[in-house]
């Protein structure tokens, strides 16, 4: 099958989940295309696709959702997943689903969402996104479970097979 990844990074974590989902679906023996959700112009060449964003302030990254917004129609007919990062911290915070998850979900039919503790780097932010840190009192660090993603990447391969066989 052929498989878009498309994920929203502002700095690079989410993105390397997007990359072990894609090298997970092409070990498997899709044809998976990585592309940033501003770059993709047409989903129609796809069987499948996997939505990833990080999510900042609450929300998922404007990319991903403009890329909903104009390819919705497209998206609902073909099997999708969505996954998002941000929670950071030993437990993660926030715990709650951001209320644009659940609504991209609906929008695009996804067969499941997962969410995946994220990265924060303080070096590697600017001015606002500094303070807004400060603000949360965000911890820093890597808490990204890689495992976890590639544990997930095969539910999607299982799934893919599935579909691959009209069952």
């Amino acid at each position: 099958m052929r498989v878009l990844v498309t994920v929203a990074s502002r700095h690079g974590a989410t993105r390397e989940m997007g990359t072990e989902v894609a090298a997970q679906l092409r070990a498997a023996g899709h044809d998976v295309d990585e592309i940033d959700p501003d770059d993709v112009e047409h989903v129609e060449p796809y069987d499948a696709a996997v939505l990833g964003s990080a999510v900042y302030v609450g929300r998922l990254a404007l990319g991903l959702r403009d890329l909903v917004d104009r390819q919705a129609g497209q998206l609902r007919q073909r099997p999708v997943w969505l996954f998002w990062s941000g929670p950071v911290g030993d437990p993660p915070v926030p715990a709650t689903t951001p209320d644009d998850v659940t609504d991209i979900a609906r929008t695009v039919g996804a067969r499941d969402v997962a969410v995946f503790a994220g990265r924060l780097d303080r070096d590697g932010l600017n001015i606002s996104e500094r303070a807004l840190v400060a603000l949360t009192r965000a911890e820093t660090g890597d808490f990204r479970d890689l495992e976890a993603v590639r544990t997930w990447s095969q539910e999607i391969v299982r799934a893919l097979r599935s579909v691959e066989q009209g069952v």
